[in-house]
């Protein structure tokens, strides 16, 4: 049993055979999977994907790429739509994304993070965060919300370098790899990996994005989850169900709500 823990099943390359998609995640042994949020005013987008999808969970939040659409976006209406809904199991992704050179001001994706980081709080859902070229400024900001009061998250896609990963299992998160992880080149980021203690490492495919081998080039999708966790295995010496048990175990942790509409369940 695999948990893709981050995907996103509204996107348009999803929309002509999304029971398909799932079905052939299913057979690779994919059971369930997250489906994110990159704005919150799409909130009902991926309620409908999780209540018309029982393997399927959701979260609800504005992607960095999103800051200056949705800038000012309380943390109380965040956490209100999180905790109507069933299926809403996290907050986010939000983050800090700086590779881009008309992202939204960092002043602006600063606010944004911290909006999520409260509303994660007051919904008591963890927060996905996405950190690209932003490493000591994601660094910073963890390190001062979690000294005013704590919350989890996990840090999704991770591609950055060793210390944002060692600070954020310093500070309790969790770090969830991707198809990058295996890349032919990607031998520092495997490093990475091996240095992250078991019990926080979550695996995902941030579909249809960033396909892993040997389906590089391709769309990726839910069930190639299953050929990264067989790389990632390899990589720190596991069986892969041994991988596949860890990892799905750490998901149920983190993300606990999901442990109450198990994938199947209605």
């Amino acid at each position: 049993m695999l948990i893709d823990s981050h995907c996103h099943l509204d996107f348009p390359d999803f929309s002509a055979d999304l029971p398909g998609v799932i079905a052939r995640a299913k057979a690779a042994g994919v059971t369930g999977m997250l489906t994110i949020s990159t704005r919150v005013a799409k909130a009902d987008t991926y309620r409908a994907i999780a209540e018309a999808h029982p393997e399927v969970w959701h979260t609800i939040g504005t992607h960095p790429d999103g800051a200056a659409e949705e800038p000012d976006v309380p943390a109380e209406t965040i956490a209100a739509l999180a905790t109507s809904s069933p299926r809403c199991v996290g907050i986010g992704e939000a983050g800090l994304d700086y590779h881009y050179p008309d992202a939204a001001p960092e002043a602006v994706q600063e606010r944004v993070l911290r909006a999520h980081i409260a509303a994660s709080r007051e919904a008591g859902l963890p927060l996905v965060i996405h950190a690209r070229d932003a490493d000591d400024h994601m660094e910073r900001v963890l390190a001062d919300e979690m000294a005013r009061a704590p919350f989890r998250a996990v840090l999704h896609c991770f591609s950055s370098g060793p210390r944002l990963a060692e600070a954020g299992v310093e500070l309790g998160l969790y770090v969830s790899f991707s198809g990058i992880v295996t890349f032919r080149r990607s031998h520092a980021l495997r490093d990475i990996a091996r240095a992250v203690p078991l019990d926080r490492i979550l695996v995902e495919t941030d579909a249809p994005f960033l396909a892993p081998e040997p389906h590089r080039g391709r769309t990726n999708e839910p069930a190639y989850t299953a050929d990264t966790a067989r790389s990632l295995a390899g990589t720190l010496g596991l069986a892969r169900e041994e991988l596949a048990r860890i990892t799905t175990a750490n998901f149920f942790r983190l993300f606990d709500k999901a442990a109450g509409t198990p994938p199947g369940a209605a």
